[in-house]
């Protein structure tokens, strides 16, 4: 059965924020908030974990297209080749902030990811995402959690996610309502920005 953990947005608290690293760190899943919507997450370099959150959403995990989930951009050399100044100032503009970008990878990408030409890198602006991958130390793999049912795209109550999830996942944390709009993504591995998906943060960033 998965903890219910309560952590305000505004101000972490890191006795909470330590329990779910915790439970990240020993191979768990944890659905956590973000500036978007609610995200289904586990430690980039546990295979195991890699392939419970595979089988909940009947993929496979290396062809799965699971963003990494990053402090800042601190991290983006650790798996992304270089880039030019150009996409560097798009990211600069954008992040923290509700976009997805597919990146060029390169070759220190986790093993379960090894074969993957590109990678989607998340900066959120929201602080208890933010403090969770700072406190495993490396980025969290995550994918968005979607609603069965066909009006609404996604679950925005912790309440009912938890009722949904907790015998799936490890932790489910109440970081207050989510939102229901998912990230826009954007490709920049190749020679122009190319649009995926329109979500909720604005494509300005590109003008």
């Amino acid at each position: 059965m998965a903890e219910f953990i309560k952590i305000y947005e505004e101000n972490p608290n890191p006795a909470a924020i330590k329990k779910v690293v915790e439970i990240l760190r020993d191979g768990g899943l944890v659905i956590y908030p973000t500036d978007t919507v609610y995200g289904l997450g586990c430690d980039i370099t546990n295979s195991r974990a890699l392939e419970r959150i595979a089988r909940i959403k009947g993929e496979k995990v290396a062809k799965a297209n699971w963003s990494f989930i990053c402090a800042d951009l601190s991290n983006l050399s650790d798996y992304v080749r270089q880039i030019d100044t150009a996409t560097f100032k798009i990211l600069k503009r954008a992040l923290p902030g509700p976009y997805t970008f597919i990146l060029p990878g390169n070759n220190n990408l986790p093993r379960d990811f090894k074969k993957k030409k590109t990678v989607g890198i998340r900066v959120p602006d929201n602080l208890i995402a933010k403090a969770l991958v700072e406190g495993l130390g490396r980025p969290i793999v995550s994918t968005s959690i979607h609603d069965e049912d066909d009006v609404i795209e996604y679950t925005t109550d912790p309440e009912l996610i938890y009722e949904k999830w907790e015998k799936l996942v490890d932790a489910v944390v109440d970081g207050g309502y989510g939102g229901n709009m998912a990230s826009t993504v954007i490709d920049l591995s190749g020679h122009e920005p190319e649009v995926l998906r329109e979500g909720k943060g604005s494509l300005d960033i590109l003008l």
